[in-house]
């Protein structure tokens, strides 16, 4: 887990609406998504269709 100072922005009723976060942290989280997102494109699931062969309805 990422350790960065936060805000947290509430309403009228003490509800929470929004967190401030530093924009350097921000920065650090759009990057660490962006090398996600790229290693997840990779992936092709079709390759497992048909490997889990049931004997009973799992119903």
């Amino acid at each position: 887990m990422l350790a960065f100072k936060k805000k947290i922005v509430t309403d009228e009723t003490i509800r929470p609406v929004a967190v401030l976060i530093n924009y350097q942290d921000w920065q650090r989280i759009e990057k660490l998504l962006e090398s996600y997102q790229s290693k997840e494109e990779g992936i092709n699931i079709n390759q497992y269709a048909g490997a889990i062969k049931l004997t009973e309805n799992p119903l």
